[in-house]
């Protein structure tokens, strides 16, 4: 068995077919022993990466794209949220999105991720930050819950199945954005794939398969996420209708040029990217390796 280890951005829902894929075998069968890191900073998912401590990270998009434009050898490789999945949820007594001024709003870092897409959605109302609002870097989606529930934000983004979970406590939904936007993606050091073509190619079969189980097994999908995640079986199952039904996790594995190509133009709204060199989404994604792999299934 060959070890590989995927860093993942905290214990939730988007980790699902990875967690799936180990729970199957679909990885075991490829003859990868694959251990999941689990870590609550973005950053530090990212560093892992870079740092060769974790040959694969599901990590925010955005840090491939900064990445590369600092002269670094992130690629995206295949999909993980290709369509945004969440709901800003506020406490009660807030009003719209125009609520929101003056308010303290949970972010996962203030240098990607969340609050780009925060920053866009307030932008659209009038709302500018620093000015009109406040960023908290809490960390991803559990660290978020926990402040809203504590009252140390306003509010934050939240996915299935905690934005059902908060609805059901009484917090409301200001916004559902549901639009193609490549949030989170499997990504890679490319100097280590050429390196460790055979290893990679058989993750990535794992991984197709994972993604196929994911599709078409909601029993399995529920059991899996109950166990990984300590949710109850009725929020599984809501998770897993709404991504399955808005396809947010892509069923062929693959990155969505789409929803790079929006994060790309939310980020240069955003970042001050004076030497951008790549606007095109295919620029950061390489395609070249989940072919190989899907042709040796």
């Amino acid at each position: 068995m060959t070890p590989l280890t995927l860093v993942v951005v905290s214990r939730n829902y988007f980790n699902m077919p990875a967690w799936l894929g180990l729970h199957a075998g679909s990885f075991a069968s490829e003859g990868i022993a694959l251990t999941i890191d689990h870590i609550e900073g973005i950053e530090e998912v990212n560093e892992r990466l870079r740092s060769g401590q974790a040959q694969l990270a599901y990590g925010v998009t955005e840090h491939v794209i900064l990445d590369a434009e600092a002269g670094g050898h992130q690629a995206i490789i295949g999909g993980n949220v290709n369509r945004l999945p969440f709901s800003l949820i506020a406490r009660p007594g807030i009003e719209g999105l125009k609520g929101l001024r003056g308010k303290r709003i949970g972010v996962s870092s203030l240098h990607a991720g969340s609050s780009s897409l925060i920053m866009r959605l307030l932008a659209g109302e009038g709302l500018n930050w620093p000015g009109d609002y406040d960023l908290v870097p809490c960390g991803p989606i559990l660290a978020r819950w926990d402040l809203l529930r504590s009252g140390g934000i306003d509010a934050g983004l939240q996915g299935a199945p905690l934005n059902h979970i908060a609805l059901d406590q009484g917090f409301v939904s200001l916004c559902e954005p549901r639009q193609n936007f490549q949030f989170t993606s499997l990504n890679v050091d490319t100097r280590w794939a050429e390196a460790h073509r055979d290893p990679l190619l058989r993750f990535l079969r794992g991984f197709l398969r994972a993604h196929e189980h994911f599709c078409s097994d909601r029993n399995l999908a529920r059991d899996v996420a109950m166990k990984e995640s300590g949710i109850e079986p009725h929020y599984a199952d809501r998770a897993w209708d709404e991504y399955t039904r808005d396809d947010i996790f892509p069923r062929d594995g693959e990155a969505s040029e789409a929803g790079v190509q929006a994060l790309i133009e939310a980020s240069a709204l955003i970042r001050n990217l004076p030497t951008r060199a790549r606007t095109h989404a295919a620029d950061y994604i390489d395609r070249r390796w989940l072919a190989e792999a899907r042709a040796s299934l």
